[in-house]
């Protein structure tokens, strides 16, 4: 497991099978330099102030949150008007639904996120959510409450773990017409799309994200570097250990936990989560145990 926090831990759950796992940023924010406004004759950095025209600048104290719903006229609302309003970070993501991979329109796309399983004792049915996901081509949905905001999030195999993304409302997405709207429904030319259908088709490949560059971003980075050495100065990172992942077996019956969960859970009203090992505790009981912990 690389050195890094996750951003949620918590309960992957399909019906009766919940399965604790974490979730890391998929992005690295650090890829790109970031830059600093610096005071050129002390070299110090520039820093902001919060001020007010005809009034100048102001004390933290006193500024307050205002939505603007018309030109200048603004709703003020507290901080703690605002946070009795957040949601409370759960900590069991539901699969509520599933749809075909290809269902989803990408504009809806917004954020990736690697989800793993916590431990080994997690694995196997962490392993039955991913290959039923990607033997039926399916993609599962469900909420995610985290930092005070809701997210609709999709779930779906990527390798040997799984992928989430974070999904835009569709109060967030612009309705294209609008914009389209002057484009005419004329058909292009027969000859002129043949000729465009073989140009695509020549330059056709498996796609490999490593095969395109930011010439820009070496650039920039290139240019930072030559600017460090002409002035002597070096920096080194040092690699934390990774940690180690702890070891044991699975003792819960995934299978009867699916079953039940085909059939409605109308036998009982068990849920199945990863159980300690069978030697610290009995199977019934751990099965019992774990499923009070993930309800």
């Amino acid at each position: 497991m690389p050195a890094t926090r996750p951003i949620w831990k918590g309960q992957l759950r399909l019906s009766l099978v919940s399965i604790p796992v974490e979730m890391f940023s998929a992005a690295r924010t650090s890829a790109k330099p970031s830059f600093r406004q610096i005071h050129e004759p002390t070299g110090k950095p520039i820093h902001y102030e919060k001020v007010v025209a005809g009034v100048g600048p102001v004390d933290k104290d006193e500024i307050i949150k205002g939505f603007e719903y018309e030109k200048g006229d603004y709703v003020l609302l507290t901080d703690d008007e605002i946070d009795a309003v957040k949601l409370e970070t759960r900590k069991t993501l539901e699969l509520t639904q599933f749809v075909g991979a290809c269902e989803i329109d990408p504009i809806y796309y917004d954020k990736s996120y690697f989800v793993v399983p916590t431990d080994e004792l997690a694995e196997d049915a962490f392993r039955v959510i991913r290959d039923a996901l990607r033997k039926t081509e399916k993609v599962g949905l469900g909420q995610l409450s985290m930092r005070g905001k809701e997210y609709l999030a999709a779930i779906k195999p990527s390798g040997t773990g799984l992928m989430l993304e974070t999904l835009h409302y569709e109060d967030e997405i612009r309705k294209a017409d609008p914009f389209f709207s002057q484009i005419s429904n004329k058909k292009a030319e027969a000859d002129l799309l043949d000729v465009a259908t073989a140009l695509i088709e020549k330059k056709t490949a498996p796609f490999d994200a490593s095969a395109f560059k930011d010439h820009y971003q070496t650039a920039l980075r290139e240019l930072i570097g030559r600017k460090m050495k002409a002035k002597g100065r070096k920096i080194t990172a040092k690699d934390d250990p990774a940690p180690e992942r702890p070891s044991g077996s699975n003792v819960v019956d995934l299978m009867a936990a699916l079953k039940e969960s085909l059939e409605g859970g109308k036998t009982s009203s068990r849920k199945a989560s990863p159980a300690k090992p069978a030697a610290k505790k009995p199977a019934q009981k751990t099965s019992s145990t774990s499923r009070k912990k993930a309800g």
